[in-house]
């Protein structure tokens, strides 16, 4: 059965010198009225404990255009300062629904540079996307094709911290789901092997930030040795960046090629619910764990099963899925992370330490799927609206059918 989402297309352009001037002073513009905005709310709250609708922060939006010191205003797209007054008032939704931290300032070298065009912004015509303010389409690299028929309804520009330019289109997808299947299969997250599947199956992790360590640690050292605010200090945060962009690019490409076959060749996915938070702050494992971007997998499956009509099952991170029997269900004391391979003290069976936590993972998944006992929903995916399934605590063992 096809489905109507939602979907973003990003494509990497190269701007003209006067594109590349617009958007650069747009980026300035969008920044200074979110920070503007943000410091006025705060003040407003600080001073006379009292909240600032976005109506009233779009009205004093207009009042700064009128003078002359922030006239300045004025020379850029009025949209993606509109735009920025909604990010700034979705965060604070956030905030209050104590979904995230109080909003933050946006800096100038540290945060990204980007600006939203809305449909009224952006001409769309024969496949060529011409901004306001701008007399020449984009250049743009179509890597992919857009849904046919379909038009961008919202287009935003983005420049990375390598000097990259990237423009994203938000489109209707029609997305098939994919062919049925009774195969189900469960995943443990690891550093040495990625992840370890119930089937016996072992993907080793790329260590991409290892492999280019040397090259970044080159860089950095040049980057180190350079005067500040000097042009060759610049040139030389590039050189970082682009490493680090290198990383980053052959990462998510690989996380999105696991998720994608895991997705289709599977009716259930079940994982386990990993406090990757909580386990940065063993600084042994931090780098490695930053580097296999287990959160980043966990979210391409969320929103891949839902486009697929699979179903993502999550167990709860209290679950001893390591220290568990796949063969008895007796549950061991203590596993230090050291021990990759352990005997049962009850029945004698050896447990490879990674396939032994799939496979109960797996079985706990099924259960609870099968019985919907201590099943609830889990947290909203912001791609699909839809929600994944997670498990209760459940201490008790008894009733997992064992594989």
């Amino acid at each position: 059965m096809a489905q109507q989402v939602k979907r973003a297309f990003k494509y990497r352009f190269y701007p003209t010198d006067g594109q590349a001037a617009e958007l650069s002073r747009t980026f300035g513009c969008v920044r200074f009225v979110y920070n503007r905005a943000l410091e006025e709310r705060t003040r407003a709250w600080n001073v006379e404990q009292r909240r600032v609708s976005y109506v009233q922060s779009s009205a004093a939006l207009t009042q700064w255009k009128k003078s002359k010191e922030l006239a300045f205003l004025n020379e850029v797209s009025c949209v993606p300062l509109q735009q920025a007054l909604r990010h700034l008032q979705m965060a604070f939704g956030n905030f209050f629904a104590k979904r995230a931290q109080y909003p933050r300032y946006k800096s100038r070298k540290k945060s990204r540079a980007s600006a939203e065009y809305t449909r009224s912004a952006f001409k769309w015509r024969d496949g060529s996307l011409t901004l306001a303010k701008m007399t020449a389409p984009l250049d743009i690299r179509w890597s992919r094709p857009l849904p046919k028929g379909s038009t961008p309804s919202t287009v935003t520009v983005s420049r990375d911290s390598a000097g990259r330019w990237f423009v994203s289109l938000l489109c209707e997808d029609t997305i098939a789901a994919g062919p049925a299947t009774d195969a189900a299969v469960g995943i443990d997250a690891g550093i040495t092997s990625l992840v370890t599947l119930s089937t016996g199956e072992k993907v080793t992790n790329p260590r991409h930030e290892r492999r280019d360590r040397t090259r970044l640690a080159r860089a950095q050292r040049e980057l180190s040795r350079k005067a500040k605010g000097s042009n060759n200090r610049d040139k030389a945060r590039r050189k970082v960046a682009k490493v680090h962009a290198r990383i980053a690019d052959r990462r998510r490409d690989f996380l999105h090629k696991l998720s994608t076959r895991l997705v289709r060749e599977n009716q259930t996915v079940v994982i386990d619910d990993l406090t990757v938070r909580n386990l940065l702050k063993n600084r042994k494992l931090a780098r490695g764990l930053l580097d296999a971007a287990w959160t980043e997998l966990r979210s391409m499956l969320e929103y891949k099963c839902a486009w697929y009509g699979r179903e993502l099952v999550v167990i709860d991170r209290w679950f001893p899925s390591s220290r568990l029997c796949g063969a008895c269900g007796t549950v061991r004391e203590r596993l230090p992370l050291n021990v990759r391979e352990w005997r049962c003290d009850h029945c004698g069976s050896v447990h490879d330490r990674d396939v032994n936590s799939a496979r109960n993972i797996l079985a706990a998944g099924l259960a609870a799927t099968a019985c919907g006992d201590g099943v609830r929903p889990q947290r909203e995916s912001s791609r699909t609206g839809r929600s994944s399934v997670k498990q209760e605590p459940q201490w008790a063992t008894a009733g997992i059918p064992r594989l």
